[in-house]
């Protein structure tokens, strides 16, 4: 019997749950927070493990961009596995992803695609906003594996909007990753524990 995958969505996040610009590429005012602490983002910082061999990733244009400049060029091991992994990215305007080893465009509706891939191997999706905002409205995110910064912005993009839907989740792993950061794994609990 094969094993059906989860749809894990990874991100850097605040206290106060911003997820925008943790890099500083976009340019805002308060942007480039997490990339501040270059140990703590450096390798398997989300615990991802065999799904970096067996998953794939989904990303939407602008993380794939930026991350097509960055992982192809290092050699750590981290990166050569991200750069091995199958990529899938989501986007209007992209016509070519030759830029990064095993990058497809998907072609067809992504919460289909999802709905196939997650039949048989995990999805994970890193930044992305747009894409998870799609995920989270379709009940789609079966695992959020967070990097929590010792940073409030007080402005910009959450990870969990307002005008989101109701999730119930449960802290399935917290560790201390090093420099006030803590790994936060919550998994969503099934509708049965929620009714009781």
């Amino acid at each position: 019997m094969t094993r059906r995958g989860k749809v894990i969505v990874a991100q850097f996040v605040t206290l106060d749950g911003r997820v925008e610009d943790p890099d500083g590429s976009l340019g805002t005012p308060r942007g480039g927070w997490a990339f501040r602490h270059p140990e703590a983002v450096a390798g398997d910082k989300f615990d991802l493990g065999d799904a970096l061999e067996t998953g794939v990733d989904l990303l939407g244009r602008r993380t794939w961009e930026l991350f097509s400049h960055i992982f192809p060029r290092r050699d750590d091991p981290f990166s050569r596995r991200l750069t091995a992994m199958e990529k899938l990215v989501a986007s209007r305007t992209l016509t070519d992803v030759g830029a990064w080893a095993n990058s497809a465009l998907l072609t067809g509706d992504l919460v289909d695609e999802v709905l196939r891939r997650r039949e048989h191997q995990d999805v994970v999706v890193t930044g992305s906003g747009s894409i998870v905002d799609t995920l989270i409205a379709a009940d789609l995110v079966d695992q959020f594996r967070l990097l929590v910064f010792p940073v409030v912005l007080g402005t910009g993009r959450r990870l969990f909007d307002a005008t989101g839907p109701h999730l119930d989740l449960e802290l399935s792993s917290l560790e201390d990753a090093g420099h006030g950061i803590v790994r936060q794994v919550h998994d969503r609990r099934p509708a049965a524990d929620v009714a009781a």
